[in-house]
C-alpha cells in the first residue's frame, strides 16, 4: 500500500485539519467531526448530510453558500453517530428547521432517525429525505433497498438553493424528494479500493475484468465481466438506468463521477460515449457535471447519475453556489 498518510489511525483527523487550513471560510468542529458553513442562515432551513469518509468531496466538499449547512464526517466507510448529527442540528438551526439528507445505507438511516428524535426533544424541527437511486441491485451488503449514490449531490444542490431562497422546511423537503424520486445511478469498477487501516485491496478484481454495478464501499454489483471499451461501458450503464426509468420528454441533469482513481481524460472520453447513448434514446441532457464528486478512495471506475428535471429544478441547479467542490 502506498498512501499519502502519516498513519492509518490518524487519516481522518489529519484530513479535517487540512480542510480547516485550506478553507478558512468553513468551520471545522474537531470534537464532533463536523464541517460547518459560515454563511449566515437568518432563520432559513439548515441542510445537513453526512456519511463515512472516503467518498470525498461527498459530503464536506458541498458545505457552503447555496448547498449544505453542515456535513457530519464518519470514519472511513462508516456512518457518523447520532451525537454528531445532533450537534450539527443544534449548531445550524436558526429557527427554520433542519433537513437531513440521507443516503440509503442501514447505519446512516438508523443514526439519522435517532438524531432526529433527539433534536425534536430539544425543540428543533427536523425532516429527512432518503436517497435510494442505485439501480444495480435491490438489496446489498449494507442496505435494505437501493443504495444512495450520485443523486445525493443533486439533491443537496437543488435543496440548498431552495433553502437559500427562504422556502419553508416542508417546501425544501418537497423539492428534495422530487429530485430524489426522479434520479437513478449506476457504476462500474475497474479496480478495488484500499482502506488505509486494512492495507490491501477490499476485493480481488483481475486485470482483465470489471465489476458492473459496484457499490461505493466496494459492495458487489450485478455481474463481473471482461474489461470493455469506454463505448461498451457507457452503453451498459445507460441501458441499465434508462430501462429502469423513463427519462424521455423532459430535460435531464447528468452527473458522471469518477470513483477516486480515474483520470479526468478517461471520464470525459466516457462521457462523450454516454452523451451519444443518451441522444440515441432521445434523452435531452440540459445540464452536465463531470469529475470526482462521489468517490470510493482510490477505486478506478465511474458512476453515472441521471435526474429527470423541470424548469424549477434547473433554475435551482443554476442558482449560485460556493463550496470547496462546487462553485458557480
Amino acid at each position: 500500500m502506498k498512501k499519502l498518510v502519516n498513519s492509518p489511525a490518524t487519516v481522518l483527523q489529519d484530513a479535517l485539519r487540512g480542510v480547516a487550513v485550506a478553507h478558512p471560510e468553513l468551520t471545522v468542529d474537531f470534537d464532533s467531526r463536523i464541517v460547518l458553513s459560515s454563511a449566515p442562515r437568518d432563520g432559513r432551513v439548515a441542510l445537513i448530510s453526512g456519511g463515512g469518509s472516503g467518498h470525498e468531496p461527498l459530503h464536506s466538499g458541498f458545505v457552503g453558500e447555496g448547498m449544505l449547512s453542515a456535513a457530519c464526517v464518519g470514519e472511513i466507510f462508516t456512518s457518523p453517530t447520532p451525537d454528531q448529527m445532533l450537534a450539527a442540528a443544534t449548531q445550524t438551526d436558526s429557527g427554520g428547521g433542519v433537513l437531513f439528507i440521507v443516503k440509503n445505507y442501514t447505519g446512516d438511516v438508523l443514526n439519522f432517525d435517532m438524531a432526529r428524535e433527539f433534536a425534536e426533544e430539544q425543540g428543533i424541527r427536523v425532516e429527512s429525505v432518503v436517497v435510494a437511486d442505485d439501480v444495480a441491485v435491490q438489496d446489498s451488503t449494507w442496505t435494505a433497498g437501493r443504495r444512495g449514490v450520485g443523486t445525493t449531490v443533486i439533491v443537496e444542490k437543488v435543496a440548498g438553493a431552495a433553502a437559500a431562497e427562504g422556502r419553508t422546511l416542508s417546501q425544501v423537503k418537497a423539492i428534495a424528494e422530487k429530485v430524489a424520486d426522479n434520479g437513478r445511478s449506476m457504476g462500474v469498477a475497474l479496480t478495488s479500493c484500499t482502506v488505509p487501516a486494512v492495507g490491501k485491496p477490499s476485493f480481488d478484481l483481475p486485470e482483465d475484468e470489471m465489476e458492473i454495478g459496484v457499490g461505493i464501499h466496494g459492495e458487489p454489483g450485478r455481474k463481473r465481466v471482461p474489461l470493455a471499451s469506454a463505448h461498451d461501458i457507457a452503453e451498459e450503464i445507460v441501458e441499465s438506468i434508462t430501462s429502469d426509468y423513463d427519462f424521455t420528454g423532459a430535460p435531464v441533469i447528468a452527473l458522471l463521477t469518477g470513483l477516486g482513481g480515474t483520470p479526468l481524460i478517461e471520464l470525459y472520453a466516457t462521457y462523450g460515449e454516454i452523451a451519444d447513448a443518451l441522444s440515441a434514446r432521445e434523452i435531452r441532457v440540459a445540464r452536465s457535471l463531470v469529475g470526482d464528486y462521489v468517490t470510493s478512495l482510490d477505486m478506478a471506475g465511474c458512476s453515472l447519475t441521471l435526474v429527470r428535471a423541470d424548469d424549477e429544478i434547473l433554475r435551482l441547479w443554476d442558482a449560485p453556489v460556493n463550496t470547496s467542490a462546487v462553485r458557480w
